[in-house]
């Protein structure tokens, strides 16, 4: 007659779930790290509109040519930045090659940044034989309390 320590010869069935949530974890702790560095470019406080026309999709494009300007002093693209003088040599280099209807200039101006600043970049642009300028301007997420409804 033989003494069974430990239990029965049976199968455990159960499933272990703790190599399972560690990996999560880990993925987790993995996306939190990376999500903020996949941010392109140079951060811009953008003017909020109440109604936004649908987001061009070639804006997050690598290719596209997005000008930032941060405060009134400061010209990106991407994250190199450019005085006004040297501003319309870059642009018309990165246009090279592409067709008249692809030849768009995107314009991201945060709020504190002067119109006639604007305006000089779009003069820059314009007088590179681009037709298409897209003036960026942050989506709105909804109304909230202390914005005033129309």
């Amino acid at each position: 007659m033989g003494m069974s320590l430990g239990g029965s010869d049976e199968f455990n069935s159960e499933i272990n779930v703790t190599p399972m949530v560690d990996i999560m974890l880990v993925l987790l702790i993995i996306f939190m790290i990376v999500t903020p560095l996949l941010q392109a470019g140079v951060s811009v406080n953008l003017p909020r509109d109440m109604i936004s026309p649908d987001e061009d999709g070639d804006i997050a494009k690598d290719t596209s040519v997005v000008i930032a300007i941060p405060d009134n002093s400061n010209f990106y693209i991407g994250k190199e930045q450019f005085p006004i003088d040297s501003l319309g040599e870059v642009i018309k280099k990165r246009m090279e090659g592409k067709t008249p209807d692809k030849r768009i200039v995107y314009l991201k101006a945060g709020i504190e940044v002067d119109y006639g600043q604007v305006v000089k970049a779009i003069e820059v642009i314009r007088k590179q034989d681009i037709e298409k300028v897209g003036l960026v301007a942050d989506k709105k997420k909804g109304v909230s309390s202390d914005t005033p409804a129309n």
